[in-house]
């Protein structure tokens, strides 16, 4: 495999187009329901609570103060240039131990998460870091789902318009070839293969034992190799249920996707083993369209079902006294958005 051929796969499989290319051609819609609602910037109102309607520019940390405790991982907030002595003392103290998760407070895409294994690990960490981080407790269930619900407001009930299963970026072992070889063997892991260079090093000349699975990339981001599959024609009504009972706890929050880690569907259907480790507000992804098995038209028809409910949420909110922002403002997040996407790339990418 090579460069050519993977600039062929990428051209030819939608799910890798850059994001200014997929959404070229749904634009109009959006200008549409901009017009419509006098403001490009109209999401601000979907989710009053969260900072830009959760478009882009939030802190984690506040939407985690939203989410009731029992949802959610043991969290802790930590201002830039903390020492290392500090984050594990404190961590300690509120008992999550290593491993742990650190991510920026304000971040996008799933860049910057990592694992954090020992100190060497958050040493090297917080040498990259250039903001404020999070630290959590590692979460062990075994799968990832992200949940897209909608409710309008005033409504007394709400709906899931979509499921995605997050299968983590893998390869498994023959007893003959390196974990760098089998990378190569597969389009979706060979596409990565720069940052897992950067992650592994020398440990990618590994020889995994036949049917050994070595997971590279162990989170739920397509930006970072994983797989997405749609199955949102596996929700049922008590699954609806339980979403919509823990989405109507977090106060102002109306429309967006739950990232959940959970042991089996059966069980998060009763409302077991399961943990929200993500809430993205008007800025989600209907991330169910990049199932490989769904055509770029199913993605565009997905786009415009979604903005059209974004709309429909943010002008009952701004009925009800909930502003847009207006263009200057709109102008500066995106602004800052863009500023930090490239700090993020250049430094985990």
């Amino acid at each position: 495999m090579n460069f050519l051929r993977i600039k062929i796969h990428k051209i030819l499989h939608w799910e890798y187009w850059p994001m200014s290319i997929l959404y070229f051609p749904v634009l109009p819609v959006w200008i549409y329901f901009a017009i419509r609602a006098k403001s490009f910037f109209f999401f601000n109102a979907a989710n009053p609570t969260i900072k830009n309607g959760g478009m882009a520019m939030e802190s984690k940390k506040e939407i985690y103060d939203l989410i009731p405790s029992e949802y959610i991982p043991k969290t802790i907030y930590f201002n830039h240039g903390t020492s290392v002595t500090a984050i594990l003392s404190k961590a300690k103290k509120h008992e999550i131990e290593l491993p742990f998760i650190i991510k920026p407070d304000i971040g996008m895409k799933g860049l910057g998460v990592q694992i954090i294994k020992n100190e060497i690990d958050l040493t090297h960490y917080l040498k990259k870091s250039f903001d404020n981080i999070l630290v959590q407790e590692l979460i062990n269930y075994p799968k990832e789902i992200g949940v897209f619900y909608c409710r309008m407001p005033g409504k007394n009930f709400g709906e899931i318009t979509g499921i995605v299963s997050k299968d983590f970026l893998s390869v498994k072992g023959n007893g003959k070839s390196s974990i760098l070889q089998l990378i190569k063997y597969n389009y979706r892991s060979y596409i990565q293969l720069s940052t897992l260079k950067k992650t592994y090093g020398k440990a990618l000349n590994t020889i995994l034992q036949n049917g050994e699975t070595f997971v590279l990339v162990p989170y739920g981001s397509h930006t970072r190799g994983s797989k997405f599959t749609d199955i949102t024609n596996l929700s049922t009504p008590e699954l609806e249920h339980l979403i919509d009972q823990i989405c109507q706890k977090i106060d102002g929050f109306y429309y967006g996707r739950l990232d959940i880690m959970y042991s089996t569907i059966e069980k998060l259907s009763k409302g077991l083993e399961f943990t929200i480790i993500e809430l993205n507000g008007a800025g989600s992804e209907p991330t169910h369209i990049y199932d490989p098995c769904h055509s770029v038209l199913f993605a565009w028809k997905e786009i415009i079902k979604h903005w059209r409910l974004l709309y429909s949420v943010s002008s009952v909110n701004f009925s009800n006294g909930h502003p847009y922002l207006n263009f200057n403002e709109g102008r500066e997040m995106l602004k800052a958005n863009s500023i930090l996407e490239r700090k993020l790339k250049s430094l985990y990418l």
